[in-house]
């Protein structure tokens, strides 16, 4: 299919004339309050002849083939390739952000591929990807060309992932995730100070974000928290947090401890330790969370899903290579038949570690 006439400026909905001429965005809980051709903070929504647009739709930083434990996702799908691909821009400012040269682009040089929603989802499938992701950078700024990219995806009988901070306002997260099967949600810290001043945002969108998903959704999800030396890796706010979780969202949503790298703004703190990481997991687990890993690091027995009734190894994991599979085809634990929380095929993937970039234009014929 030829995309090279699809316009990478699309209008939105979610936003409101202000009086004093300015248009809000609703989007995120930022609200940002635009004059005439301004951009917002993500950079990829702006206010054009009175209506807030999206600038970037089928416009990507890059797609690649990872493999779905990745993302990470530990108890959907495993083992199996998922077509990742971002944009540009963010809503967050986070001064760790690992992903910052596009998160934090204000160029449009860095979206150098297009493709049509119908592009992508075919080509996933004709590449053998059970998924397609939305990563990188959040798609909370670009939902609708994530929504119209999911909706092709469903026809071809993929499945969808947002990897996202969470960070949205009631409306357009209700929209958003009706066409979404998993995602990851960053729980990046459990204090408000965090969140404001090294995240720029706030926490309680977040946790509402969460909660809306266990309550009021069927979509997969599990957590990611990045341990941040003296920042948000005390005993303290992991426990805080542990039991938070257990309290709103119960013991099955799969929980990711993962270390810290130096990078963007934070290039003077250290890595995190592994035994911050092993220390978190024994928190979270001690509070009742049955299924916590660590990230970021070699740690078989912190990356492997274990049976929380007999503690049978129920997938091995070496990294992002599946190494064994004590799962039966309905999801149970092959040694006590407990049921493992997650969406499972009846047998252990086969993709690996695998990372294959992919150029969509290359398929536009």
């Amino acid at each position: 299919m030829n995309t090279t006439n699809i316009s990478s400026v699309v209008p939105t909905k979610y936003w409101q004339l202000l009086a004093d001429g300015r248009v809000q965005c609703d989007v995120c809980p930022r609200a940002c309050k635009l004059k005439a051709e301004q951009q917002g903070l993500c950079f990829v929504r702006a206010n054009q002849d009175n209506q807030i647009v999206l600038t970037t739709y089928g416009r990507s930083s890059g797609y690649c083939i990872d493999p779905i434990e990745k993302k990470p996702l530990n108890h959907f799908l495993p083992g199996t390739a998922i077509l990742s691909f971002g944009t540009a821009g963010c809503n967050l400012a986070c001064k760790f952000c690992q992903n910052w040269d596009i998160s934090k682009s204000k160029e449009v040089d860095i979206l150098a591929d297009y493709a049509s929603p119908i592009t992508i989802a075919q080509v996933a499938k004709q590449l053998g990807c059970s998924s397609v992701a939305f990563t990188y950078n959040d798609p909370v700024i670009f939902m609708e060309y994530a929504i119209d990219v999911a909706q092709a995806c469903h026809v071809e009988g993929l499945k969808t992932v947002a990897v996202t901070a969470g960070y949205m306002n009631d409306a357009p997260r209700r929209e958003f995730y009706q066409y979404i099967d998993a995602a990851n949600v960053d729980l990046k810290a459990f204090t408000e100070s965090f969140y404001y001043k090294i995240a720029g945002g706030h926490l309680q969108p977040v946790l509402d974000t969460l909660c809306y998903l266990k309550h009021e959704t069927k979509v997969w999800f599990e957590m990611t928290n990045l341990l941040i030396p003296d920042e948000n890796d005390s005993p303290q706010e992991i426990e805080a947090m542990s039991r938070w979780i257990v309290d709103n969202l119960g013991v099955d949503v799969p929980l990711h401890f993962t270390a810290f790298h130096p990078s963007w703004k934070m290039l003077n703190k250290p890595h995190t330790p592994s035994s911050t990481l092993n220390m978190a997991r024994d928190i979270a687990k001690a509070a009742g969370i049955r299924y916590v890993y660590t990230g970021n690091v070699h740690d078989h027995i912190g990356g492997s899903t274990y049976c929380h009734q007999c503690g049978a190894e129920l997938i091995g994991r070496d990294w992002f290579v599946l190494s064994s599979w004590g799962l039966n085809a309905d999801g149970r634990c092959a040694a006590c038949g407990t049921p493992c929380a997650g969406v499972f095929l009846d047998k252990m993937g086969k993709w690996g570690a695998k990372r294959v970039p992919v150029r969509l234009h290359e398929f536009n014929k």
